[in-house]
């Protein structure tokens, strides 16, 4: 019975060992070919120098792997813009709400310009609002200062009978769409100059959130003969020539305050008043600071930040082979696995990356390698408590992972924090900071372990010294 016992537990032993194996090789062949989506157009070039498996150089770097980085303006070049607003004439509450409505239509206008992430912030320093405009890969400023410049616009049009309909939409089809032409609904007089306000109403009976109208007394009359003449139509709200609402009419309303029912949620009410005071209230921004940065320069900030990433990867890199031998070495194959999969994230997130994002990455790396200093640590001291090899690797893990788990979400929390209060630069480096924790985690507690465990065996006891300096 005791030879069985033993047997079975060597099949267990070796079966356990034989699936570590397994992931191990699982974890390089996934870091490969992280490593090709992460730089496409140097594993095209090392595969054709290499001359494997017959590949077309160019073949790898033009295909749909080849997905580029998303860069931000200190890196890219671009505008950086600084606009001041103009809110004497909004009440101190509805600031708040109104320079949020003006920022969603600035990002719709630059979206139209041509710029597919603009950064629009809005910033309150003492009793001063600003919107910062950050347009990366932007560098015809005049156009974008005329495009952005423009106070919004909220119109109210009138549906268009199902005839005319009809024939503008055969018109389009048959000759091509016509610029500024809508085929559903017609201009009217009534526009945003006329709208006192909107404002959020709950219903006293159901609850039900409803958005309020209340237009001066020159609106009033339009708003009535409007309400009047289109009655069970719908009138079409626009800002900035796209529909945001489209009510029924259900009778003629008088007196210059109308609601709009519908299946409105309080965040989807207070959205569309926003939007619709955004036009109404319009708030006058001022141009107070204006920026060009050239790619060159951002191009020689990114060629340093990389450099100094380099050179404080070796430098970390030769310490740890140094001070803790084959586990360094170990360490670092884990840190190269988990900086080609936080490239692959920052690409399918994806993530804006700026010089300070850059710095967070920087930044993680070294708590990537402190995770590790605890475990190898720990590890010497279970070493010197005279342990075997696999108990003081499992020991050295479990007692280091109080620590790392204590250190690592302070860490997250404090990124957590600097992403929600910080401005654009601050959140850069919060954002990337904060993946690069969480995947250092994975690195230092998995991937390190099961190197350590694929590399460890029986004969190795005699090799103490390779582990570990000073044993």
């Amino acid at each position: 019975m005791a030879v069985a016992k033993t047997r079975t537990g060597i099949k267990k032993q070796r079966v356990s060992a034989s699936a570590v194996r397994y992931i191990v090789a699982g974890f390089f062949i996934a870091g490969a070919l992280l490593a090709v989506f992460d730089v496409p157009v140097w594993a095209d070039k090392a595969i054709h120098k290499a001359g494997l498996g017959g590949i077309v150089r160019g073949q790898i770097a033009n295909s749909k792997i080849n997905v580029p980085y998303r860069l931000g303006l200190d890196i890219q070049g671009g505008t950086h813009l600084v606009y001041r607003a103009d809110v004497k004439n909004i009440a101190s509450g509805d600031q708040a709400n109104s320079l949020g409505a003006v920022r969603d239509v600035i990002e719709r206008r630059v979206n139209l310009f041509g710029v597919s992430e603009p950064l629009v912030q809005v910033e309150k320093s003492g009793g001063e609002w600003r919107l910062i405009v950050e347009l990366a890969g932007v560098n015809d400023i005049n156009t974008a200062i005329k495009v952005i410049g423009e106070t919004p616009f909220l119109e109210f049009r009138e549906e268009r009978s199902e005839a005319e309909q009809k024939t503008i939409l055969d018109d389009i089809k048959n000759k091509g769409p016509r610029l500024g032409e809508d085929p559903y609904f017609s201009p009217t007089q009534l526009t945003g100059q006329y709208l006192k306000r909107a404002l959020v109403q709950f219903d006293q009976t159901t609850g039900q959130a409803n958005v309020g109208l209340e237009f001066n007394d020159e609106g009033a009359k339009i708003f009535a003969a409007l309400t009047k003449k289109d009655k069970g139509k719908r009138i079409g709200i626009y800002l900035d020539g796209a529909p945001i609402s489209a009510p029924v009419v259900n009778e003629e309303i008088t007196g210059g305050k109308a609601q709009i029912t519908g299946n409105f949620t309080a965040q989807s009410a207070k959205e569309l008043v926003g939007r619709m005071n955004a036009g109404a209230l319009p708030v006058p921004i001022a141009l107070i600071s204006q920026q060009t940065i050239g790619a060159s320069l951002g191009a020689e900030s990114l060629r340093k930040s990389l450099f100094a990433g380099m050179v404080g990867f070796l430098v970390l890199a030769v310490f740890m082979i140094f001070w803790y031998r084959l586990p360094g070495v170990l360490a670092v194959a884990a840190l190269m696995l988990y900086l080609v999969i936080l490239l692959a994230l920052f690409k399918l997130i994806p993530v804006t990356l700026t010089i300070a994002g850059i710095a967070g990455v920087i930044l993680s790396i070294g708590m990537a390698v402190d995770a590790n200093v605890l475990i190898f640590e720990r590890l010497k001291e279970e070493l010197h408590s005279g342990k075997m090899l696999e108990d003081a690797i499992e020991e050295g893990f479990g007692r280091a992972w109080t620590s790392i788990k204590d250190s690592n979400v302070s860490s997250l929390l404090t990124a957590l924090i600097l992403y929600w209060l910080g401005t654009s630069v601050v959140k850069g480096f919060a954002l990337t900071l904060g993946i690069g924790i969480l995947v250092s985690m994975f690195s230092a507690i998995s991937v390190t372990r099961m190197l350590l465990r694929v590399t460890v065996n029986r004969r190795l006891e005699k090799h103490r010294a390779l582990f570990l300096s000073g044993v």
